[in-house]
């Protein structure tokens, strides 16, 4: 984790379309950006910060993510989302996460990620058969 610093940034990237959709999603009744959809490219977003930070045979699981989703996204367009590494508290690491479309702000909030060893952790997973 020696590359691994709070300001560290990462940003991911879709285009609203059908498949990310609060309607195909089942979150929602109309063909608009998902809210689990913003939540999954936040989620994206903090990975792409953890790029080449992490040490060989670790990565990261989100445990939480608290946001708001404050404003609709039509079909065919574009929203980024930015996350910031704001907190490094052992293996527990905290992001400031937001989404914006071309009209500003559509979600924000926070999101927790804790590293972990990816061999031991896929271990524990066989041993509790699931």
């Amino acid at each position: 984790m020696a590359n691994l610093q709070a300001g560290l940034t990462g940003t991911a990237m879709t285009i609203v379309s059908d498949k990310n959709t609060a309607q195909t999603m089942r979150s929602g009744s109309l063909p608009v950006f998902a809210t689990p959809s913003m939540c999954a490219l936040m989620e994206e977003a903090a990975c792409a910060a953890l790029v080449g930070c992490l040490d060989p045979g670790t990565g990261s699981v989100g445990v939480s993510l608290n946001i708001t989703h404050n404003a609709p996204t039509a079909l065919g367009v574009e929203v980024t989302a930015t996350a910031l590494l704001t907190g490094i508290e052992g293996r527990k690491l905290t992001f400031a996460v937001v989404a914006n479309d071309e009209h500003g702000i559509i979600g924000k909030g926070s999101h927790e990620r804790f590293i972990i060893d990816n061999e031991k952790f896929m271990t524990k997973l066989a041993e509790l058969g699931k």
